[in-house]
């Protein structure tokens, strides 16, 4: 792997993967199977459990590491209904993935699945969710190589049958502040967030409540890469920056198999080179096959301009 300090990279390869629903379900008690839950525990017997393959999963994250990437970002949903457990599950899984400071994170909305999720979220996964002074909270900052991530945290509780995210005034106009200091430390920049951040990039119930503002924020300061799961399925968005457009990507589920519905587990590779004033961004897609093997599906080369 290459420098994570502040030396220059030819060429910085960062790893996407999201939403990979981590089981089995972890142990719980059935006091903690009330509202919310309720519906999500009847989901995840009939549907999800079925959907998820932690062999595809494997796969997946041995294909990550032949690849040897400089970075790995995790964008949301390591859990099915938000138990404390869960995420002792995803500790585990994250640390199969890389040392802690090679690793990031940010949260889903399985993940803030009811008001008891978020402390045991926030305490357990708090060191893939730290800012480079060791700071957890969002939108944390951490510099790497040549590139600055921004983590976003989407995931809020919601009604039952609910999947929609916020991010919310405050936090965008922090993430705006932090853009502003990336582009100050002529840092490439690329947001991570688990929700589609602009207006129609899921389906109502499913959505950012607030894309609107946030794909305001974008225009006003602009970003060289966001990226993004929720649907569980591909996606390239482009929306107005500062000087150029803003790619926004969004890759599928990294563990669904035959038995799911949509496309079958993927991660996405980017190969980053140049600056900030000029960088250059390829996206290999990267997904699992039938026959047991994880193959290039498509490369695209995301330099556009204004």
């Amino acid at each position: 792997m290459a420098s994570c300090g502040g030396k220059r990279l030819s060429v910085f390869k960062l790893a996407h993967l999201s939403d990979p629903h981590l089981g089995p379900l972890a142990g719980f008690s059935l006091h903690q199977l009330f509202g919310k839950r309720a519906t999500g525990y009847v989901n995840w017997r009939r549907k999800r459990r079925h959907a998820h393959d932690m062999d595809i999963l494997t796969r997946i994250v041995a294909d990550i590491h032949a690849h040897v990437p400089d970075h790995i970002a995790c964008t949301g949903d390591v859990a099915h209904i938000g138990l404390p457990d869960e995420f002792k599950t995803a500790i585990a899984f994250l640390d199969t993935l890389g040392p802690r400071e090679t690793v990031s994170f940010v949260p889903g909305n399985h993940d803030a699945y009811a008001r008891s999720s978020l402390k045991p979220l926030a305490g357990l996964l708090a060191p893939w969710i730290a800012d480079d002074e060791g700071k957890a909270g969002y939108p944390w900052y951490r510099r790497r190589g040549p590139i600055a991530l921004i983590g976003v945290n989407s995931g809020v509780p919601t009604l039952p049958l609910m999947a929609t995210g916020r991010v919310g005034s405050e936090q965008i106009a922090r993430t705006a502040a932090l853009l502003d200091r990336a582009r100050d430390e002529d840092l490439i920049r690329v947001v991570l967030i688990h929700h589609p951040p602009y207006v129609g990039g899921a389906k109502r119930g499913r959505e950012l409540v607030d894309a609107a503002a946030f794909e305001a924020m974008l225009k006003r300061k602009g970003a060289d890469l966001v990226l993004h799961g929720h649907n569980h399925s591909f996606s390239l968005a482009w929306r107005p920056g500062t000087d150029r457009d803003v790619p926004i990507i969004g890759v599928p589920s990294a563990s669904i198999g035959p038995r799911g519905h949509g496309e079958l587990g993927t991660w996405h590779l980017f190969r980053i080179e140049g600056d900030a004033r000029e960088p250059r961004i390829t996206l290999e897609q990267r997904g699992f096959e039938p026959d047991g093997t994880v193959i290039l599906r498509q490369e695209i080369a995301l330099t556009k301009g204004a």
